[in-house]
Parts: C-alpha cells; sequence; structure tokens
C-alpha cells in the first residue's frame, strides 16, 4: 500500500510539474502510462496545450492524399495498402493523373498536397524529380510530401546519398517532409514490423539533413501493435532529443494502428488508449507546439475529444485516404465537418497552411 501511494505521489508530481511547463524524465513518462486517472492526464495536457498554442483556436489545413504507387518492396507486417511487385493489383499514376488530382486539390481550396507511396524498385529519384517539377511548373501549392523512408529508398536505389537526394528533390519542388514511415522508432520493433524499411538511424538522419536545409518537418508515431509502453516512450524521447537538437519539426502527430487486411492481424486499440497516448505526448515533448488529432483513425467524435487532451490542431481535411483505409479505417471529413467539429468544443475553427500560417483572421 505504501509504495502504491509513493507512486500515485510521483505520478501526480510529475503531471504537476509537466502542466507548469517542467521537462519530465523518461521515467516519469512510462509511469503516466500505468496511470489509469485519465481525466487527470487529459487536464494536464489541456493546460499545456493552452500554454504553448493559441487557448482559443484549433486549426486545420486543406489538403489531398495522393498515393502515386502501391507497389512496395518493404512489405511491413502492418500495412494492408501495399502490393508487391508483378502484383496485378499494383499501379503507378501516371504524371497526368497526378497533375489531374492535384488542379482537383487546388480547384477545391487546397494548399497542401501529401503525395506518399510505396518503396517501388524502378520509380528512381529522377522520376521523382521530374513529378515535383511538373506540379510546381502548373500549380502554386505547397508539397508537403514523401516520408524518410522513400527518401532512403532514392537515395540508395540512385546512389545519390541522403544529403544528395534531399537537396534534389528540394531543388525539384519539395517544400517540406512529412513523418511517415516512422511507426516506432526502436530497432526491436523495426526488425519485427518492417526489417527491410529505413532504419531508426536512417529516419533521423533524413530529418537532420531536411531541417538544416531549411525545410520543414513534422514527426509521426503509430501505436497499438506489437510494442510496449516502454518503447512507445524510448520513441518520444528520440523525437525530444531531436527537436532539442535542431528545432525543426512544426507537429507531432500520433495514430493507432489499423489491423483490418493486414499480415499483422491483432486488434485495434480504442479511444481511451488513444487519448492517454495523445495526452502523455504532449506533456512529454515539451518542445513540441503543435499536437495533431487523428480524425482518420478515430473519428471525428473522439478527435473533439482529444482537443481537451492536448491537440490544437486537426490535420487536413485529405480529399483522399488510401493507406489506413486498405487496413480498415473509413472515417471521411469535408472542410464543414472538420470546422464544425472545431467550433461544436467552443474552439474558433482557422485554416492554416503547412507551416502552421493562419490564411484567415483568427
Amino acid at each position: 500500500m505504501a509504495e502504491e501511494q509513493a507512486e500515485e505521489s510521483g505520478v501526480k508530481d510529475a503531471l504537476e510539474r509537466a502542466a507548469a511547463g517542467e521537462r519530465i524524465t523518461e521515467e516519469e513518462c512510462l509511469a503516466l502510462f500505468s496511470h489509469n486517472n485519465l481525466p487527470a492526464l487529459g487536464q494536464a495536457a489541456h493546460d499545456v496545450r493552452m500554454r504553448k498554442a493559441p487557448p482559443g483556436i484549433v486549426t486545420y489545413v486543406v489538403d489531398r492524399n495522393i498515393n502515386y504507387t502501391n507497389i512496395c518492396v518493404s512489405g511491413c507486417a502492418f500495412c494492408a495498402f501495399y502490393r508487391r511487385p508483378g502484383s496485378p493489383e499494383g499501379y503507378v499514376l501516371s504524371l497526368e493523373e497526378v497533375l489531374a488530382k492535384v488542379a482537383e486539390a487546388v480547384d477545391a481550396g487546397g494548399t497542401q498536397i501529401l503525395m506518399q507511396g510505396g518503396l517501388h524498385p524502378d520509380f528512381g529519384l529522377d522520376e521523382m524529380e521530374r513529378m515535383l517539377a511538373a506540379i510546381k511548373e502548373h500549380f502554386q501549392v505547397h508539397l508537403h510530401s514523401l516520408s524518410p523512408p522513400e527518401v532512403v529508398h532514392l537515395a540508395r536505389t540512385s546512389g545519390a546519398g541522403i544529403e544528395e537526394t534531399v537537396r534534389r528533390l528540394r531543388e525539384a519542388g519539395l517544400d517540406s517532409l512529412p513523418g511517415g514511415g516512422a511507426e516506432i522508432l526502436c530497432s526491436q520493433v523495426r526488425e519485427e514490423l518492417s526489417p527491410r524499411k529505413a532504419t531508426v538511424e536512417e529516419w533521423e538522419e533524413v530529418m537532420r539533413v531536411a531541417q538544416r536545409m531549411g525545410m520543414s518537418t513534422t514527426a509521426t508515431m503509430v501505436f497499438g501493435h506489437v510494442e510496449s509502453w516502454a518503447q512507445r516512450v524510448e520513441h518520444l524521447s528520440r523525437l525530444r532529443r531531436l527537436q532539442d537538437e535542431t528545432a525543426g519539426f512544426k507537429a507531432f502527430i500520433p495514430w493507432t494502428y489499423q489491423s483490418q487486411n493486414t499480415r499483422l492481424g491483432g486488434r485495434c486499440v480504442g479511444g481511451h488508449d488513444y487519448l492517454k497516448t495523445l495526452a502523455i505526448s504532449r506533456l512529454f515533448l515539451d518542445n513540441f507546439d503543435n499536437v495533431q488529432a487523428s480524425w482518420v483513425t478515430q473519428g471525428l467524435g473522439v478527435a473533439q475529444v482529444a482537443l481537451f487532451f492536448g491537440a490544437n490542431d486537426l490535420g487536413g481535411t485529405m480529399m483522399e485516404e488510401n493507406v489506413v483505409r486498405a487496413a480498415g479505417a473509413s472515417f471521411d471529413a469535408s472542410e464543414m465537418q472538420v470546422r464544425c467539429t472545431i467550433e461544436g468544443a467552443g474552439f474558433r475553427a482557422v485554416k492554416r497552411n503547412t507551416l502552421y500560417e493562419y490564411l484567415e483572421a483568427a
């Protein structure tokens, strides 16, 4: 009993210090995952959010996902989207198809294109440069595209190296780099789930290089598959250390593993684990200003609650989403629905761009 009381006292102290803006340790972060008082976690995270981001505002971006290919040599156990080379269900979008999709997004008021795909063995750096350059030639739109594993793959197949690859992509039109492909930044987890994908160190190096070149980036975490709480903490700790080093991450976006149609299988975690992890992330990542709620995996209802558990942004309207949908999630949202979700929670909805600059009066 005395030991339990001491542990509870330590958690309470950590919550109070985090809410006040003090940095908590990895050990304290791990203890928070064992803490079952969800409202207390949410209140502390909300206190931090209200201090780190404008208190009366929740932002969102109008964007479109474009998955230019589903052919992938990685074969990640958690992915239901990819098809192996030679599969009759595999595809590569033509440049004309990509440009048509961008045009639809721009016509609908989109300012951001999130273009990502599989690790295609024959879609190389030259092809990617041509695609990026063509989009920029025809449209004034922000290309928040690719991911560290895609950059690593392009570097490997071209022999150009990571720094040269990032430089060439940037010169071709890539504006910023999303944090996809992070999953859990723990070598043991990656060896089990995605041994042929970019390593932890490679993911971090791509981000360092991009940030050093002045590119904005975001960080992600996909949780609820095979990882332990300690491995979630390792992931968060790596992100916090890298942000201390570079200050290059604009936002953190956690979302839950979707199990349907995947080789890994298992069951999806629910709203309780999602909200707990979101709140703990906000408390631990004291050097991140923006935290996104994931309506794509949790739905607009849970996402609305997430606005009181540390999130200050509702992400993108995502005119098209295929990767999470392939694994069983089927949530959709129009811009009006996103705005109503925000305003229904008592906040002012403000449209932003990729750099978190307001595009309308706040």
